[in-house]
């Protein structure tokens, strides 16, 4: 029976990750760790333990102690948040993977996941349907910490035979969890302003496109890569993953056709730069090829459900 650690479980994706882990694998063998120790509130059905990544020694002891096979290396400072402090940022990002890469080797772990992220790319990356190997030039430190992310994961399979695993998200979009520090973090806030009838101010013009993805598909995608056979992974550093592109009057006019009433207006900040630097469309055919991927959820579906169960789960978290 594989045992599993999640690192940053308490974040957007790692909520909704870890529970479908305990769904498939049993709460019993499913460790979440975060760095606050009051997210254990949100693990009542499977263990938890309070963990700060850059403490290797304790991640070495929790891996030991409890019998780890699989790693979900999940915290990490996101693109708007490491801007502000950009040399903890890359310190935090790249030294904990970097001691869960040297664990799963020292310990002949089964398998390691690590997201990257579609700030890899840069300005003079393909804006349009940007392909799976192409420039990638980041300007942002988290960008730079995902690029040298990769290539550490294709190093460490190359040389050591470590079946590390990854893909490079869009922006995912989610009910479940508040926004975290991202550049596509205004997908999902808009959607609270719009249950609590509330104006939102925007900080990305009305027509930037960037490629997003339902949390759902991101889930399914996750494990659809994680349960595949070694041998169809054919790219060890980061799949290009696609979902739905839009821009932020897209995504609003989307929201009041089904009903929310409020106002919307755009005051560009420094997140608008961080914007411009990556594509408005993904090829994620490589994916699709290796392991058979497929988005379900498109901008209707994904607004429609979000409206649906928002509502609810704002009453149960206050």
């Amino acid at each position: 029976m594989e045992r599993i650690l999640i690192t940053g479980a308490a974040g957007q994706l790692g909520s909704e990750l870890t529970q479908a882990l305990a769904d498939i694998y049993g709460g019993e063998n499913i460790f979440a760790t975060d760095i606050n120790e009051s997210a254990a509130l949100k693990f009542d059905y499977c263990n938890f333990a309070p963990l700060n990544v850059m403490d290797r020694d304790g991640l070495a002891k929790i891996v030991k102690s409890e019998k780890i096979t699989q790693i979900y290396h999940l915290a990490a400072i996101l693109s708007a948040t490491s801007e502000k402090n950009p040399l903890f940022a890359w310190q935090l990002n790249m030294e904990s993977l970097l001691s869960i890469l040297e664990l799963a080797k020292e310990q002949k772990l089964n398998k390691i996941y690590w997201p990257s992220s579609i700030a890899v790319f840069g300005p003079n990356t393909p804006l349009q349907n940007t392909p799976q190997h192409c420039v990638m030039d980041p300007n942002t430190v988290y960008g730079i910490s995902k690029q040298a992310g990769e290539r550490w994961c294709e190093y460490y399979f190359q040389k050591y035979n470590v079946d590390v695993r990854s893909i490079r998200y869009p922006g995912l979009i989610g009910y479940k969890s508040l926004p975290g520090g991202g550049t596509t973090d205004y997908a999902v806030d808009i959607f609270h302003k719009a249950i609590e009838g509330e104006d939102f101010e925007c900080f990305l013009k009305e027509d930037t496109y960037l490629p997003m993805m339902y949390m759902p598909d991101a889930i399914k995608a996750t494990l659809d890569l994680m349960h595949a056979p070694a041998e169809n992974i054919k790219i060890r550093s980061s799949y290009n993953l696609g979902g739905i592109s839009f821009n932020p009057k897209e995504l609003y006019e989307c929201i009041i056709s089904q009903g929310p009433k409020f106002d919307i207006s755009y005051n560009p900040d420094f997140r608008q730069n961080i914007a411009d630097t990556w594509p408005d469309s993904i090829d994620d055919s490589a994916a699709q090829r290796d392991w058979g991927w497929k988005h379900s959820y498109g901008l209707e579906e994904m607004a429609k459900d979000i409206l649906t169960n928002l509502p609810e789960y704002l009453v149960n978290f206050k």
